[in-house]
């Protein structure tokens, strides 16, 4: 299910208000038995105002942004960390998931290192297995991020089947050489540059925790 869009009313204003506008002038103009010369003037002018209102009304539904359409991810909300871990790093890695959970729009998280799902947290599919494609091979390989900001558009998605079905963006962050940090979101193009600055950062982090580990 989508949410409403915030800034629908704010942009329907002016629409809403020339149009409201014009019509009343016109009811005046109807019921007015005799009209005067400062009626006619008074009209005039409220004719241009109704005509920029609804001018302005048109160009905000063009220029305004929109925020994209967040979904409910479809899965049931866990913490799941490797039971072989040493507690510092435990603590990292909750320390870390916690943060990009609640400051970022991600809502489902995966650590995948060294060939093994260390943590899955946020909103979980019920498949637990990491099998890497094509992308996160790519992302290992070339030590690069990769951001699928609309997951439903990529031919690649099928690969991400550890996810919520719904999954609505993607970001594949690399942890050193060694690992990923895949990341989802519940609405499209919805990852600024800071919240990938900031991913980055953390991922950093991670890399020099888990390889001294």
């Amino acid at each position: 299910m989508t949410k409403s869009d915030p800034n629908r009313v704010v942009r329907r204003i002016p629409l809403v208000v020339g149009g409201l506008g014009a019509v009343l002038l016109l009811v005046n103009r109807l019921l007015t038995p005799e009209l005067t010369d400062s009626q006619a003037r008074g009209d005039v002018l409220g004719v241009i105002l109704s005509a920029v209102l609804i001018l302005t009304g048109l160009i905000w539904q063009q220029v305004q942004p929109r925020s994209p359409d967040v979904v409910e991810l479809i899965g049931e909300e866990g913490f799941v960390l490797a039971d072989d871990l040493p507690e510092a790093v435990k603590t990292e890695l909750a320390w870390a998931s916690h943060l990009l959970l609640t400051n970022t729009v991600t809502r489902s998280l995966i650590v995948f290192y060294q060939g093994k799902v260390l943590l899955r947290r946020g909103i979980l599919a019920n498949k637990s297995e990491v099998i890497p494609g094509a992308i996160v091979k790519r992302v290992l390989e070339k030590q690069q991020p990769v951001y699928l900001v609309a997951l439903n558009v990529y031919p690649g998605r099928i690969e991400f089947d550890y996810l919520p079905d719904n999954t609505q963006g993607v970001i594949c962050q690399p942890i050193g050489n060694q690992g990923v940090l895949i990341l989802g979101a519940n609405a499209p193009r919805s990852y600024t540059k800071q919240d990938e600055n900031w991913i980055a950062g953390i991922a950093d982090k991670l890399a020099v925790t888990l390889g001294n580990s």
